[in-house]
Order: structure tokens, then C-alpha cells, then sequence
């Protein structure tokens, strides 16, 4: 009886250490892939490097977070719509985001993408004008006289 009863005791205290182990390794991974999405949300680099693939996205006035992260997500602007759907809740820019037509690029970053859908930086491919020292405006291969008052 007293061989049971220490065998009884032994595999007790072998399955609470068993339990004990998996759960401080089940509370280790979730807290590590918890630090991992909490530092992606903040550092997460652009899906591609150098100019990047230009995509046309259009967005409404009536797509939440969510769904504006899949369009994302499905147009190769970024790896995860979850993530980008936590920056943009988290960012400045989620109050201003204007629905539209936007050109974006692969290269960007979702915080540089979030600051043109709010309207802070042109995507427009308008040719700049430049002004010399004698007055002259040159654009491209012309070059226009110009009144300096």
C-alpha cells in the first residue's frame, strides 16, 4: 500500500511539473510573438526595396481599418492587413485618410502610404519648374521667360 501511495505522489508531482513547464512555455511564446507584432507595428520596413512596383489603389469613405488593410494586403502593398490595420489605428493619419484614387508604391513604408491618403504628400507626376539666377523658368527641355518684379 505505501509502494501505491509513493508511486501515487510521484506521478502527481511529475504532472504538476509537466503542467507548470508547458504553461510557462505557452505564456513565453505568446508573450514573444506578442513583442514581435508589437515591434512590427512600429518598425515594419516597405514590401520592397529601390523604386518599388507602383499600384493604384481606390479607397471609400465607408471601408474600416480592417478592410483597408486587405485592400492593401491584396494589392502587394504591404505583408499583413492586420498589422497595417493596427498602424493606421494607431497612427496620426486616421482621422485624416481622404477616400480616393491613390498611386502607391511598394516601396513605401504603411506610415508614408497613410500620410499620402491623408493628403500630406503628392503622388502626382507633375513636371516642377525651376528658376535660374537670370529670371528664366526652365521645365524639361524648354525654357520660359519669366517677369521678376
Amino acid at each position: 500500500m505505501k509502494a501505491a501511495n509513493l508511486a501515487g505522489a510521484v506521478l502527481g508531482a511529475i504532472l504538476k511539473v509537466v503542467f507548470v513547464v508547458i504553461v510557462v512555455y505557452m505564456v513565453y511564446t505568446g508573450v514573444s510573438k506578442c513583442y514581435d507584432y508589437g515591434y512590427r507595428i512600429f518598425t515594419e520596413p516597405a514590401v520592397s526595396s529601390g523604386e518599388g512596383r507602383k499600384v493604384t489603389v481606390t479607397l471609400t469613405s465607408d471601408m474600416s481599418a480592417t478592410e483597408i488593410g486587405a485592400v492593401m494586403q491584396e494589392k502587394g502593398l504591404v505583408r499583413d492587413a492586420k498589422l497595417f490595420a493596427l498602424q493606421y489605428l494607431l497612427s496620426e493619419y486616421k482621422k485624416e485618410w481622404k477616400p480616393g484614387t491613390y498611386e502607391l508604391s511598394t516601396a513605401m513604408t504603411a506610415e508614408e502610404m497613410m500620410e499620402v491618403m491623408a493628403g500630406q504628400t503628392e503622388t502626382s507626376t507633375e513636371e516642377s519648374v525651376e528658376t535660374i539666377d537670370n529670371g528664366s523658368a526652365v521645365t524639361g527641355d524648354t525654357q520660359q521667360e519669366t517677369v521678376v518684379q
